[in-house]
């Protein structure tokens, strides 16, 4: 049973004051993995849609990857590291157990002295629309003025690279937005969870639930990503609708009047099911899949401050960002930019 679609709410304020984004420095094009798996050329490009993405180095991780996209993020906002109140990661993947990876972040940033105050904010895939909708709220009362939100996730780590079909979608890349009241406006935001496809996407390790000391299976397995397109896709085409709907009543607009769509990049067929949905004009999704994959929380963003440097985007305009996650989340939101 889908919640009952909602009617047009006031908006609340949220200004993208600046974005960038990074990118590992390692790029491994589908026909060098076709050669490494000794499968016939173009095998993985059309199995997964994608000409190249970029790979994380053993010197990269999440941290340092994300520092970088803050940096351009702070200097398109004009704002300084000083200037600050807030520090969030929106990373689907973690850089250690603990701490969170803002605090990682905040000393990356050399923050570590400043006291000004960092979380995460996991939501898998959506991390980037659920900080935006969770946060826009504290700006809005005026608790912060300036909060950096950065989504930078390494995947390669972390993938069966055997398993074309999983591992040929993903890129490792980083993405940061500085946000503060004014000028910009949430029209409508939702989010959705459906556990009952929570094994749909899953990496089982990295807590107390499977660590190496309660369990009497091998490790190594479980540190591997684990997803169930079909499953996935399913689940996701079933509840999306809904929430499409939901979106724009509660925006009290119709798709012709959004200006940009902005999903996350999940995979080619997600895209592709995205586009006929929504009948919209392919020039007016943006899409960045073919190039940079599937960089989980990272990918929205870094689609985002691709279309705004190239100017595309321009202020005013009408965004729909729509994607899946990991739980099975599905969520939205449409801002005026």
């Amino acid at each position: 049973m889908h919640p009952r679609a909602s009617s047009p709410r006031p908006a609340r304020s949220l200004a993208i004051l600046g974005t960038g984004h990074s990118l590992p420095q390692q790029v491994l094009t589908s026909a060098e993995l076709d050669h490494r798996l000794g499968l016939a050329p173009g095998s993985v490009e059309r199995i997964s849609g994608v000409q190249q993405r970029h790979v994380a180095g053993h010197e990269d991780n999440a941290a340092t990857l994300g520092a970088q996209a803050a940096h351009k993020a702070l200097q398109a906002a004009g704002v300084a590291l000083q200037q600050l109140d807030l520090i969030v990661c929106a990373n689907g993947t973690q850089d250690q157990g603990m701490p969170c990876n803002a605090a990682l972040l905040q000393r990356e940033l050399g923050l570590g002295q400043s006291g000004i105050p960092a979380m995460d904010i996991n939501a898998s895939c959506l991390g980037f629309i659920a900080a935006l909708d969770t946060l826009s709220w504290a700006i809005q009362a005026g608790q912060y003025r300036r909060v950096l939100v950065v989504c930078a996730d390494i995947a390669s780590c972390g993938l069966n690279w055997q398993q074309v079909e999983v591992s040929g979608i993903f890129g490792d890349g980083a993405a940061a937005a500085v946000l503060g009241p004014g000028g910009g406006r949430i029209l409508a935001s939702r989010l959705r969870t459906y556990a009952e496809g929570a094994e749909l996407c899953q990496i089982p390790a990295g807590g107390s639930r499977y660590h190496p000391r309660r369990i009497d299976q091998p490790f190594a397995p479980l540190t591997s990503f684990a997803m169930h397109g079909k499953g996935v896709f399913r689940l996701a085409a079933k509840y999306l609708p809904a929430l499409l709907d939901d979106l724009l009543a509660q925006a009290g607009l119709s798709l012709a009047e959004i200006d940009w769509v902005i999903p996350h990049q999940a995979s080619q067929q997600a895209m592709a099911h995205a586009a006929r949905r929504l009948s919209m004009s392919p020039g007016k999704v943006i899409d960045i899949f073919a190039r940079h994959a599937n960089q989980v929380a990272a990918s929205l963003p870094t689609a985002l401050d691709i279309a705004v440097r190239d100017g595309r985007i321009q202020r005013g305009q009408r965004l729909l960002m729509i994607g899946t996650g990991a739980g099975l989340s599905l969520g939205g939101m449409v801002l005026e930019f």
